[in-house]
């Protein structure tokens, strides 16, 4: 796939729906009083609790295809591990930096999508690197511009721009894996991965994983139901037609979408500069969207 092919509009209707919807995983992350990897592993358990029976209903002959061809299933295997990996990585990286630098060196994802896309032998046209690079300044405007020069504060730093290279990893495996593999048997495997290593995670390092009030087991189920269900899913979804560069710079409207939902919800102002950065963001997704061809649909694989 062409490393920067124009998404179809379906495909850009779609991606316009999961991003508001992981807009509203901030917000349910604070309200929910649980381990922050802790939430990681229950949104993606509670996924798999319902797409394990869905699968075995509708999928038993996808599922037997994999013993003479288990390439695609291995890669499902390492999408999982990278989103573990993402998770275990950015989501301490809050520990030990301030949420501005975190925020903005995970938002560097689409930067490590592009690399990944150039390393592969892929061309990466230059209005899509002034698309990335106007969009990521988009996302460092409204995160600020924070230096901290503490030993902690770095590993915190590094830490986050670690995240956002495995991020950018989860979607380019899951863009090759999908154009064999089903969003449902794809996604089963993945979070199933993902909710496995977090759990163990969990455990080693003495995070609860129960006990927790009712607003909270509400909140992760709204996290299952929306960031993880119509926002992982649907980009998961749209992997099979749209580049994992475009999905990743797309996603950084997340950080544009949570500033205002808190806004509504907690009441907390969006710093002065939230509107330019909504605006150098969507230039910056409009340049890397037109900056490519519109792609071959391969067969249909939902």
């Amino acid at each position: 796939m062409d490393p920067v092919s124009r998404p179809p509009r379906r495909d850009l209707a779609l991606i316009a729906l999961a991003i508001a919807a992981v807009s509203t995983s901030a917000p349910l992350i604070r309200e929910a009083r649980a381990p922050a990897l802790a939430i990681a592993f229950w949104r993606n358990a509670m996924a798999v609790a319902v797409l394990g029976p869905l699968c075995a209903l509708r999928r038993r002959g996808e599922i037997a295809g994999l013993a003479a061809t288990p390439g695609p299933a291995r890669g499902a295997l390492l999408a999982g591990l990278l989103l573990s990996a993402h998770f275990a990585t950015w989501v301490p990286s809050l520990s030990f930096t301030t949420v501005a630098s975190s925020v903005a060196l995970v938002a560097t994802q689409p930067v490590w999508a592009a690399l990944l896309a150039r390393a592969r032998g892929l061309d990466v046209p230059a209005q899509a690197w002034l698309g990335i690079v106007v969009a990521v300044g988009g996302a460092v405007l409204l995160t600020g511009v924070d230096v901290a020069l503490s030993g902690r504060a770095l590993a915190g730093d590094l830490l986050a721009l670690v995240g956002g290279a495995l991020a950018a990893g989860y979607v380019t495996v899951g863009g090759d894996v999908r154009q064999s593999l089903s969003t449902t048997l794809y996604t089963a495997i993945c979070y199933s991965t993902a909710a496995a290593v977090l759990g163990l995670l969990c455990l080693g390092g003495g995070q609860a994983l129960a006990g927790f009030d009712g607003r909270t087991w509400l909140c992760l189920v709204a996290l299952t139901a929306g960031p993880q269900f119509l926002g992982h899913s649907v980009v998961n979804r749209v992997l099979r037609t749209t580049s994992a560069t475009i999905v990743s710079v797309a996603i950084l409207f997340e950080i544009v979408g949570s500033t205002f939902l808190a806004w509504l919800a907690f009441g907390e102002t969006p710093p002065a500069g939230a509107y330019p950065a909504a605006v150098l963001i969507t230039g910056g997704i409009v340049l890397v969207v037109l900056s490519g061809r519109p792609p071959e649909v391969p067969p249909v694989v939902d």
